[in-house]
């Protein structure tokens, strides 16, 4: 339970350079609630072990909630972004929203939905993993196992392996499937494959995935939520993470969502 007496945390992103009115909005709106909250810039936030939070407002595009849910997720606490970023698919604020939204956490007017992630050995995606191949010139050639039973052979530029959070960004661009976010499945997308029978393909979250190159002497890149992981690798096994993302939500209609930022189902003007 969430209320005045509830400790929150800030985490906002100095690297959008509009990011100051809607923290000055946000503290306004604390103050004047007498909520007692702490502040931290995501450039420098690396772990939340040594955060007192009930509750994190993430001010931000999805990749600072990305970031912000993953760090919590540790501690178990809830996350609400604000965009001020782009898209903003994972956020359900602006800054006119402000107001409503405090009065609605405090009066427990939400929900946390407890999303996949993914790892491997310490690394961790909430959205996807991405690999490719070292050279960004050239395709690859990949090789999938799951739970140690060979799958298929990809020529391709690379391939990217998502949870339902992640399967509306990059896996949607490159023709995978939307899931519903609550569901206990993994996508794998090949990305721009030179054959016409290589599909997106869903499987339980369950199995344990194996990816190797097939490429003697090379080694593929491997990027985590749209960040490059800085690992050079000739294989890489993903699976289901024990820690889950914990996203709160003041509309859970995700497919008013899927209406309103992609204009989903909208029919075409006359």
């Amino acid at each position: 339970m969430v209320g005045f007496d509830s400790k929150f945390c800030i985490v906002f992103n100095s690297g959008i350079p509009s990011y100051f009115n809607s923290l000055s909005e946000l503290e306004k709106t604390f103050q004047q609630h007498k909520l007692s909250f702490v502040k931290y810039d995501i450039q420098s936030l690396l772990d939340c072990s040594c955060i007192d939070a009930d509750f994190v407002f993430v001010i931000g595009g999805d990749g600072t909630i990305l970031r912000t849910a993953k760090i919590f997720s540790k501690k178990n606490v809830p996350v609400l972004g604000l965009n001020i970023g782009r898209l903003g698919f994972l956020s359900q604020l602006t800054q006119d929203d402000t107001e409503l939204a405090v009065s609605k956490i405090l009066n427990n007017e939400f929900k946390v939905e407890k999303r996949l992630m993914l790892a491997s050995n310490k690394l961790l995606a909430l959205n996807d993993f991405v690999i490719k191949g070292v050279s960004g010139s050239r395709t690859g050639k990949f090789s999938l196992r799951i739970n140690n039973k060979f799958v298929s052979e990809y020529i391709a530029d690379g391939l990217i392996v998502s949870t339902p959070t992640g399967s509306t960004a990059y896996g949607l661009s490159a023709g995978g499937p939307v899931l519903f976010p609550m569901l206990d499945a993994v996508t794998i997308v090949p990305i721009c494959p030179h054959t016409l029978s290589a599909r997106p393909l869903v499987i339980p979250s369950t199995e344990k995935l194996t990816i190797l190159s097939n490429e003697a002497g090379m080694d593929f890149n491997i990027n985590i939520d749209g960040d490059d992981a800085g690992i050079v690798e000739p294989y890489i096994d993903i699976y289901a993470s024990e820690l889950k993302a914990n996203l709160a939500l003041l509309d859970d209609n995700f497919y008013d969502v899927l209406r309103r930022k992609f204009h989903w189902g909208v029919a075409p003007e006359k």
